[in-house]
């Protein structure tokens, strides 16, 4: 789910692209395209986008173009660093649908809160609910280098040997896997590793999709720093201030629509203000 860049030279462009429109006035900057919903997305990134159009973000894009009454376009870049300097940052699209803001990006209202979550082997350590648990002394543990839970990791003694760092992008035609997250639940359904701890908006569906049973727990009861909970809320340039607001009345509209999708996708979700599961709402619950 975060990137920083300098929006100096964007913001130079669109000082030019408006002419002698009133700097004052509040309307669509020229920059975003009135009739077409242009989505800045990663071809290969599931569960969250897909160049097909089964990620939850791009289900989530549906919605929002269905919303605005236009059709809906993207622009397609591999997550990486550069990817909002790229996309958002070059007007080469007007939306990001999972972000968490930054200098590039200007966040709207959050549209749901999540947690890293430990996934584990079905049965095998039953109860789980925290990282300071003495079961998982002497286990494998696989996470992404440089993520939240790895400064947690080194509080609780489950660095060094135990911790099993995996490279926060992954390049080239010749991976195994789509992303580096598939890889870290791949390990763990071949036992190559003991637990996983991954960002639980990825780690719910790909060990549904592992094809071994899997308990998926979120970290609930982890101190506040570092953070391990995050909103997560679409992203939009600084300064387009219209256009974060037309987002954001979509995101109240259709708040029941995004919420089924997120609970078709598995992404635990947890209530606004406190550290606990949100319960369905009566629109957005699975048949």
């Amino acid at each position: 789910m975060p990137r920083n860049h300098s929006f100096i030279v964007v913001v130079a462009l669109l000082l030019v692209a408006a002419g002698a429109r009133d700097a004052r006035a509040q309307h669509l900057p020229d920059l975003v395209t009135t009739d077409v919903l242009r989505v800045c997305s990663d071809p290969g990134n599931m569960p969250f986008s897909q160049r097909k159009g089964d990620g939850f973000e791009n289900k989530i894009a549906a919605i929002v173009a269905d919303e605005l009454k236009v059709k809906l376009r993207y622009y397609w870049l591999t997550q990486g660093p550069g990817f909002v300097r790229n996309t958002l940052g070059n007007g080469l699209c007007d939306l990001i649908i999972g972000t968490s803001g930054g200098e590039v990006v200007q966040p709207t209202n959050p549209y749901y809160r999540s947690a890293y979550a430990v996934v584990t082997r079905k049965g095998e350590i039953e109860g789980l609910k925290a990282l300071d648990d003495p079961r998982l002394k002497d286990k494998r543990i696989g996470v992404i280098a440089g993520t939240p839970p790895v400064a947690r990791m080194s509080e609780v003694g489950l660095s060094g040997e135990r911790m099993t760092p995996y490279p926060p992008y992954a390049f080239g035609d010749d991976r195994k896997h789509q992303t580096v997250a598939a890889g870290v639940i791949a390990d763990l359904a071949e036992k190559k590793i003991d637990v996983a701890i991954l960002w639980g908006a990825a780690a719910g569906w790909l060990a549904r999709q592992s094809g071994v049973p899997m308990d998926v727990v979120p970290l609930l009861n982890e101190p506040g720093r570092p953070a391990l909970t995050f909103r997560v809320s679409m992203g939009v340039r600084h300064g387009e201030d219209d256009w974060k607001r037309k987002i954001n009345t979509v995101v109240r509209k259709r708040k029941d629509d995004i919420e089924k999708v997120l609970r078709d996708y598995d992404v635990p979700l947890l209530a606004e203000e406190e550290n606990k599961l949100l319960e369905p709402s009566a629109d957005a619950k699975t048949p």
